[in-house]
């Protein structure tokens, strides 16, 4: 008799943004004539920079020619990628990462539900934001780390909780933990975390032998320049943390998948018996048996965005959709409501004072504005709905608009 792996019974019926996506559909075949402008999903909508729709074509051009036709490439990135990330995103701000500990690949989100199976599932405590990015706990449910969930919580987790007290930004837990999930600038809520901050994590890491797992898909939307871009950039991170980076939101490649992950070979992780083990050797072997690396044309196209004129279309790409969100944060600050992101970030996380399902249904179907309820995130992101500055001006505008209209109807 096959059986199934009985962990993913204990996930929640479907995904948040399936369940987000069924209510938008239903009331969009209920009522045609109102169309609906979506501010939930973090999904981009300007093109891709030029540079990088020339590099895709140069690309499928030598693809086309027996002699610069590529077949199966490393399967952890070309070199000519590696180097540009290791210098333009590592060197540049002063930290030591080297080509060979760059990994590129389709996804930040399939690279952090990946990286948790070179890890053990039996004993593990783990230490995630409360609100987060569903993938986090999901995926460590699946693998058999958590129990069954207590009061809206799995068992087995350390919640780092995220609220108006601590600025939405989590301290170091009173308890030992082993794997710890942080992103910065946070999705969902746009916080951001000091030099300061981010250094007591590492400190906190060193001193229980733990990893970190720092998602930075969103770190160049970072303009206050005291706040760091990379955990690297803090003293001794090396030893205890790996970072995700994703071309998706940097370059608008949420359709064309490029992302990469950071493993440093400093980095050490232990058996049963307490003997250390490489964990940039156990991420490479996980890669290159269950990945067969990025197509050559989408390689091209992301390490186009390191010249000059493609750092300018990038910076000028994210302060698009940063001006968007500034447009939002002023709105709803007008409108009475406190609230974090938008300013480093692509989200706005807005305190509704009220439940946040319910608060989703008024937008859209008063305002046929879509935004993302905030309990979808964790217990802590009850009362708050994120709303995403990626749109277009005139929707953004628009939106806007509807939603004031409605709240204050």
């Amino acid at each position: 008799m096959i059986r199934i792996n009985e962990n993913y019974t204990k996930l929640k019926a479907s995904y948040l943004f399936s369940d987000i996506a069924k209510r938008v559909s239903a009331y969009a075949q209920a009522n045609p004539s109102k169309p609906v402008i979506r501010l939930g999903i973090g999904d981009v909508t300007e093109p891709l920079p030029q540079v990088c729709i020339d590099a895709l074509h140069a690309g499928t051009d030598e693809m086309s020619k027996r002699a610069t036709f590529k077949g199966y490439g490393p399967e952890q990135g070309y070199a000519f990628l590696r180097e540009a990330i290791a210098q333009n995103d590592y060197a540049a701000r002063g930290c030591r990462i080297e080509a060979d500990e760059i990994f590129v690949s389709d996804g930040s989100k399939c690279d952090c539900g990946n990286i948790q199976e070179i890890f053990a599932t039996d004993g593990l405590r783990l230490a995630i934001p409360d609100p987060v990015y569903p993938v986090y706990v999901d995926t460590n449910v699946m693998a058999g780390r958590t129990g069954g969930v207590v009061n809206g919580r799995y068992e087995g987790i350390t919640y780092l909780e995220s609220t108006p007290a601590n600025g939405y930004v989590p301290s170091v837990p009173s308890v030992p933990t082993d794997l710890i999930y942080l992103c910065f600038p946070n999705n969902p809520t746009g916080a951001v975390a000091t030099r300061g901050q981010l250094a007591a994590w590492v400190a906190y890491a060193r001193a229980n032998k733990a990893i970190i797992l720092f998602d930075s898909a969103y770190e160049a939307y970072i303009r206050d320049p005291r706040i760091p871009h990379s955990i690297y950039e803090i003293e001794g991170a090396r030893e205890v943390a790996i970072e995700f980076r994703s071309f998706s939101k940097t370059a608008g490649f949420t359709g064309t998948r490029c992302a990469y992950t950071v493993v440093p070979k400093d980095l050490q992780a232990f058996d049963h018996a307490g003997k250390s083990h490489s964990v940039h050797a156990l991420w490479n072997r996980r890669h290159t048996t269950k990945f067969n690396g990025v197509s050559y044309p989408v390689q091209k196209a992301a390490a186009a965005i390191f010249t000059d004129a493609g750092k300018q279309q990038v910076k000028a790409m994210t302060d698009f959709y940063l001006a968007n969100a500034a447009l939002i944060r002023t709105a709803m600050l007008k409108l009475g409501f406190s609230c974090v992101g938008g300013d480093n970030a692509p989200y706005i996380w807005i305190n509704t004072g009220r439940d946040s399902w319910e608060f989703f249904d008024l937008l859209l179907n008063q305002a046929q504005v879509v935004c993302t309820p905030g309990a979808g995130f964790g217990k802590c992101g009850e009362g708050h709905v994120r709303i995403s500055a990626f749109n277009s001006r005139e929707n953004v505008e628009t939106a806007l608009s509807r939603i004031a209209a409605a709240l204050k109807a």
